[in-house]
């Protein structure tokens, strides 16, 4: 929750946890936000260090633990450096690249008298883009036949969204997104060609494949590879705050490395339209994939299809609403099918991509939007590893749908297995009533029975007060045909 604050706001979301396992179960809040670029400051207690009866009683080294998850991380050793060690976490946690800070407390130190005053915040302008840069920049993307352009989770900021729309509306580009990139620009523009869900062989690559200049603006290598770059194929151009971390399938031929609103500004200002560049490829892709997303969106089988709920979903959700997902395969179809309008409508995680995060990161988007339809989307497995929540969002007396797709089993990794060839093994289990466990948490329950109650469910839940939790059976036999044969099938010769 803490990590989705400062995702949606840019500001730091603080929690607070107790020592020993109380912090131990940070560890993968820290790591999420860490990797996920979500500015974060977590304090946990610890037992006195200068005098304790307790022996060593819950004492681990958290410092030690959380040094290689965060940005900072540092034991309180006196009450009069609070301050200055407060304001230098949440310096550092909001600045690019934003992640998780850790400060732990004792709780001699805590009880301290103390004289220190709060450090004044002083916000600093980041630094630009070298203009000859900018100008080579400019210079590639003239020379080029079919660029192409890339928006990664990187670029999900307001000067920044803005910048890009003015880009790609004045010079005319082609653009795609990363899944951590979705929205930044309006998906619904005639530019865009969809969204990378895989690294290779969907209907996109097709055009990524084509291109023979990349505009690579604010991705980052935690997320799975867009696409591969090869030794003779696309150069790159890499917009981002920091330089590129090099690997054997990302190094760029040029790097733009500054604040990524002025970069884009700097370019748009010297770019127009050229007569040379050739986008018919890329009008015929789009279209196959428009065709590809809309095939089978109306297939009202029960247990329902991935395809048809997206849609479904889509078509209830207003044009602000938030959907947050948690992690299994039906990320890659709302991903792929999904149109988000504006920034941060889609809220999920690809990289550390997090089982149990969906529920939560709902729960604070709702926070910090009262005023929008939020619904989390999660799977059996993933949903069960943090149900308990739903105590929390009844608690807290929050309007909000939690989704649970329901195939007893592990789908993402089955999907996985049959794409390996391997037997289906081990991934199969039970799961509760899912409408009576709602009830127990004083929460409204509703089970799909027929196809047909789906956007009566979705419209209902939307706009009820409370919880509503809605058990949805899935049928994922699509993920191969589609996913895995078609694919492979169909692409090869787009």
């Amino acid at each position: 929750m803490a990590a989705t604050y400062g995702r949606l706001t840019g500001k730091v979301g603080v929690c607070l946890s107790t020592l020993g396992p109380g912090a131990t179960n940070f560890v993968t809040a820290a790591a999420y936000a860490q990797l996920g670029a979500m500015p974060i400051l977590m304090i946990s207690g610890q037992k006195p260090i200068k005098k304790s009866k307790q022996g060593l009683f819950q004492i681990i080294d958290v410092v030690e633990m959380m040094r290689p998850l965060t940005k900072f991380t540092k034991q309180i050793v006196h009450g009069n450096s609070i301050p200055v060690l407060v304001r230098e976490a949440i310096r550092l946690a909001q600045e690019e690249r934003p992640g998780a800070v850790h400060l732990e407390l004792p709780e001699d130190i805590a009880t301290e008298e103390c004289t220190a005053s709060p450090y004044p915040v002083r916000h600093a302008r980041r630094p630009q883009a070298n203009e000859a840069v900018i100008d080579r920049a400019v210079a590639m993307i003239r020379s080029a036949t079919q660029p192409l352009l890339l928006i990664g989770a990187g670029a999900n900021r307001n000067r920044t969204c803005r910048a890009l729309r003015q880009l790609i509306d004045k010079a005319g580009l082609y653009f795609f997104n990363t899944q951590m990139g979705k929205g930044v620009v309006d998906e619904r523009h005639p530019r865009f060609l969809g969204t990378a869900a895989l690294s290779n062989k969907d209907y996109l690559h097709c055009a990524i494949d084509r291109a023979d200049l990349i505009i690579n603006v604010g991705h980052d290598v935690i997320e799975k590879p867009p696409f591969f770059m090869e030794v003779r194929g696309a150069q790159v151009i890499h917009v981002n705050y920091f330089s590129a971390h090099v690997d054997e399938v990302y190094f760029p031929q040029l790097e733009v490395v500054g604040d990524i609103a002025g970069s884009i500004d700097g370019l748009t200002a010297r770019l127009e339209k050229e007569e040379h560049w050739d986008f018919g490829y890329f009008e015929r892709v789009k279209k196959e994939i428009e065709l590809h997303v809309e095939e089978r969106s109306r297939d009202a089988r029960f247990p329902v299809i991935p395809q048809h709920l997206v849609a479904q979903i889509r078509n209830v959700m207003p044009e602000d609403g938030i959907i947050t997902l948690d992690n299994g395969i039906y990320k890659i179809w709302f991903a792929r099918n999904y149109k988000a309008y504006s920034p941060n409508t889609v809220l999920l995680d690809n990289a550390l991509a997090t089982m149990g995060a969906g529920l939560p990161s709902a729960m604070a988007a709702k926070i910090v939007h009262p005023e929008k339809k939020v619904m989390a989307i999660c799977g059996d497995g993933g949903f069960m590893m943090n149900s308990q929540e739903m105590e929390t969002a009844v608690r807290l007396k929050l309007d909000l749908t939690v989704l649970i797709l329901r195939d007893n089993a592990y789908g993402m990794i089955k999907w996985k297995q049959a794409a390996m060839g391997f037997k289906d093994f081990g991934l199969d289990y039970g799961n509760p009533d899912f409408v009576q466990y709602a009830r127990s948490y004083g929460a409204v329950g509703h089970r799909l029975e027929t196809t047909d109650q789906l956007a009566g469910f979705l419209k209902t839940c939307r706009d009820a007060p409370g919880i509503h939790l809605i058990e949805v059976p899935v049928d994922y036999s699509e993920n191969e045909r589609v996913l895995i044969e078609e694919l492979n099938a169909i692409t090869c010769i787009l």
